[in-house]
């Protein structure tokens, strides 16, 4: 039995990323699980039967509350002896890769999805860019989630032999019974009534946090130059880094009636049919596994050329734009607006690109990798 321990932040991070594939690898009978992260008695209540769950606070930031984390980690992982020890997030890869070290747990595999300091600046990226090195230093393994993050970090000297990606990219892959493009209709009637838009309108999307990192700002900005009486901008997503925005935008998007904040939701597929458009203008990613659901449900992107939105599409699903440029996000729109042709050009590539990132082929690669990590594998 091959003992792995998850290690994240907050349980969103489980719920999003990892549940799918901890079931799957638990119902090989290969593995006994156990996940770390901040208590959260709703997250305990859902976890399945024969999962275990270790609560460790972690405070979200620098803090020196993580001393105690850390010490609480190598407590419990020496204790455990775990053949596995897996983390993403900053905070928590910070701490686990730490506590793993000193525990001696013989794999400590940082799942680098998403590199914190590309978008800060200053002494701030300094930083963050050493407690990142310092992760990666002390973990066996690391596993970006994109081919181009994986290049960036070679580039950046955080790692150069010990890291690769698992399959074609992607921290979970889609599940294709969620995201079936056969239900794209019924979803997408059932949220334009909801949300009275008509049919004939055209339906951007966003699927994200309001954060600025996300590019909301250059968002609204370029909806707003674009905008028609037959649009909607449709924003999903919670809204807790609402700070971080330009808060006059916000205020003024929050009293334009073509758009519409959805908040966060369990049924993201629904929004996605009702999509016509999908824009993801953001600043970093590890991968954005938003562009490949949406394509799962046959909407054509626009996406930031950053490493991992610029590999989750193609030449034939979307378009790329330069990040932060809000007349080149504007100029894209407005023509996937504009050209219905080429719009329904891009939308009848999107389901076979996603094809490749389907969840089952990435589960089986993930098992077949874990296994060759701790050697019983070739």
């Amino acid at each position: 039995m091959i003992k792995i321990c998850y290690v994240t932040t907050v349980p969103i991070t489980i719920e999003a990323f990892i549940m799918d594939c901890a079931k799957y690898l638990k119902n090989t009978g290969d593995y006994e699980i156990t996940f770390v992260c901040n208590e959260d008695e709703e997250f305990a209540k859902k976890i399945p039967e024969g999962i275990k769950y270790q609560p460790i606070i972690m405070a979200r930031g620098i803090s020196l509350s993580g001393f105690s984390a850390v010490l609480k980690m190598y407590q419990f992982f020496k204790k455990e002896k775990f053949d596995i020890v897996q983390y993403s997030t900053p905070n928590a890869s910070c701490y686990a890769s730490i506590a793993a070290y000193f525990a001696k747990v013989p794999v400590r595999l940082y799942c680098q999805w998403g590199i914190a300091y590309v978008g800060f600046s200053g002494i701030k990226r300094k930083i963050f860019k050493l407690l990142e090195k310092l992760t990666c230093t002390l973990s066996t393994t690391v596993e970006p989630d994109s081919f181009g993050n994986l290049e960036f970090s070679k580039k950046e000297g955080l790692y150069h032999n010990k890291g690769h990606v698992v399959g074609s990219g992607s921290a979970s892959g889609v599940n294709f019974e969620r995201f079936d493009i056969k239900k794209k209709e019924s979803y997408s009637q059932e949220i334009r009534q909801r949300y009275n838009i008509k049919k004939e309108d055209i339906v951007f999307g966003f699927v994200g946090r309001i954060d600025k990192d996300k590019g909301f700002d250059e968002l609204i900005e370029a909806y707003r130059t674009i905008k028609t009486e037959f649009t909607k901008l449709m924003i999903v997503g919670p809204s807790d880094k609402v700070h971080t925005v330009n808060q006059v935008l916000y205020e003024e998007s929050k009293n334009d009636d073509s758009i519409i904040y959805v908040g966060r939701t369990s049924e993201v597929e629904k929004f996605f049919s009702a999509f016509d458009i999908f824009v993801l203008p953001s600043y970093r990613e590890g991968f954005g596994s938003v562009v490949i659901e949406a394509q799962s449900m046959g909407v054509p992107v626009i996406v930031t050329n950053i490493p991992g939105p610029c590999e989750a599409m193609s030449s034939a699903t979307g378009l790329l734009v330069e990040k932060k440029n809000v007349s080149e996000l504007a100029q894209a729109m407005k023509k996937l607006l504009e050209d219905k042709s080429l719009r329904l050009q891009l939308q009848s590539q999107c389901v076979d690109f996603a094809r490749k990132y389907d969840q089952n082929i990435l589960f089986q690669r993930i098992d077949e990798d874990r296994k060759y990590l701790i050697g019983i594998a070739k």
